[in-house]
């Protein structure tokens, strides 16, 4: 015989209270279901809960990915503005070599035998540093590509500032040479008698005048025709009181029958300086100037080197 469980419950009044009853196997099938429901609900909310926070992982990773390939795009684009740069820099190696060439080409100035001039670099290709092309493509070979240009171009202006430096060196040579040469008159006044064989204004032979007589009013202040040392500031018998400067590479200048002397032996000397006074000492018939250029001791034509 089964057994039954019995239960009252209150229906509203005092009065109304019913009776009902459940057998066992039947409490019992209805507490293991309620068990398999618990246990379902919980599975499905566990499940539920994994599902949403595999979500949000998901959309943190996304949003790292997303940020990470924003900053390899700008890390690209930077890289691509650098190449750019790099053959703007290249170009103004370029640029410096041929400024170089024309400087020598007016200078007169060779390359030393052992220079071997600006050599070529090859540009980047306009392809690798075309900011549209996708960011997996010639990445690696831009980076290797740049590496390669920024050594060539680390070689190309070490020789560049070697070759300027040889270049200088040349024009200041060039222009110790140019400011020690005679090359503009040394008093303003009248020749009254040029270089080359002439008469002797004293005894009418046939002799041979080193230099250029320039005539002018006692007193006129004479100048030095170029940059150089006074090797010899006194008096002589025929030339009377002279100057004479030594301009270096084999030039000298002399300046006679000066009234007064104004510099002193070993005085460094430049171009346009008062030297001395012009008068009448000597053997002379009148007040000037005898200036005289020498070249490597031989006298040469004072007119060649008179520019203004």
């Amino acid at each position: 015989m089964k057994k039954r469980i019995k239960i009252w419950f209150h229906t509203g009044s005092a009065s109304d209270i019913r009776e009902f009853s459940l057998s066992r196997p039947l409490i019992s099938a209805l507490v293991i279901l309620s068990l398999m429901v618990t246990a379902g609900l919980t599975y499905t909310g566990y499940d539920y809960y994994r599902l949403k926070k595999a979500s949000f992982e998901n959309a943190l990773l996304s949003e790292k990915i997303k940020s990470h390939k924003n900053e390899i795009s700008v890390q690209r684009s930077q890289l691509q503005t650098l190449a750019g740069e790099i053959n703007q820099l290249k170009d103004n190696v370029a640029t410096l070599s041929s400024f170089e060439e024309k400087v020598r080409i007016i200078a007169d100035i060779k390359k030393n035998s052992d220079s071997i001039g600006f050599f070529g670099i090859g540009g980047i290709s306009r392809d690798d540093i075309d900011p549209d092309i996708p960011l997996s493509q010639r990445h690696n070979s831009l980076i290797r590509e740049m590496h390669q240009q920024t050594s060539q171009i680390n070689v190309a202006t070490q020789k560049q500032k070697s070759d300027f430096e040889e270049l200088l060196k040349y024009l200041n040579k060039k222009r110790n040479l140019l400011a020690s040469t005679p090359s503009i008159r040394p008093v303003k006044g009248w020749v009254t008698s040029k270089f080359g064989y002439r008469s002797s204004p004293f005894t009418g032979r046939k002799e041979f005048h080193s230099g250029l007589d320039i005539a002018n009013r006692k007193g006129k202040k004479i100048i030095a025709t170029a940059n150089g040392l006074i090797s010899y500031a006194g008096e002589k018998m025929l030339i009377g009181k002279m100057v004479k400067i030594d301009h270096g590479h084999g030039t000298v200048t002399k300046f006679g029958h000066l009234d007064k002397i104004l510099v002193k032996k070993g005085a460094s000397i430049k171009r346009g300086d008062v030297i001395g006074l012009m008068g009448n000492t000597g053997r002379s018939t009148g007040p000037h100037v005898h200036y005289e250029v020498r070249i490597n001791g031989t006298p040469v034509n004072p007119e060649k080197y008179i520019l203004n």
